[in-house]
């Protein structure tokens, strides 16, 4: 046969590469992100977790008493958070004690209603309203001081 008659094809090119499965690769990617993100939730979990924790601490240590018993306890219980801050701050007295509550942005507890924290344990009798207005407010700051925030 001469070079004349050979019968030419066209070139055909191989399909291309199929998107699945995937590459090694990206398996240890996928793996990688899929640690990550267990990791993260975890992470979450545990926080909220102890935050319950410290949530319903708060809450049976400050139940089923007299108002004044329970602002007491309060008061027992920032001490105790405030002291994982700073080791002096459960020495304060009075109005630097109320400050050192506010932090550095609110005033809730030197000029709001957690000044009864100064007097509320020592009274024969506290307001429904009083007490109120302070219970989520002291619950609130707890929960900062346990989480590490001043």
């Amino acid at each position: 046969m001469s070079p004349a008659e050979l019968p030419l094809r066209d070139v055909h090119l191989p399909p291309p590469p199929s998107w699945w499965p995937p590459a090694a690769g990206w398996w240890w990617v996928g793996l990688g992100v899929l640690a990550v993100l267990a990791v993260i939730a975890a992470l979450l979990y545990r926080r909220r977790a102890r935050r319950r924790r410290w949530a319903r601490l708060f809450d049976t240590d400050t139940a089923g008493q007299s108002s004044a018993a329970r602002v007491a306890a309060m008061s027992v219980l920032l001490r105790r958070a405030a002291r994982r801050l700073d080791p002096a701050a459960d020495t304060l007295q009075g109005e630097a004690w109320l400050r050192w509550l506010d932090g550095r942005k609110r005033q809730d507890f030197s000029q709001g209603p957690g000044r009864l924290l100064l007097d509320g344990g020592f009274r024969p009798r506290i307001e429904d309203a009083e007490f109120a207005a302070l219970l989520p407010l002291a619950r609130r700051r707890f929960l900062q001081l346990m989480a590490g925030r001043r």
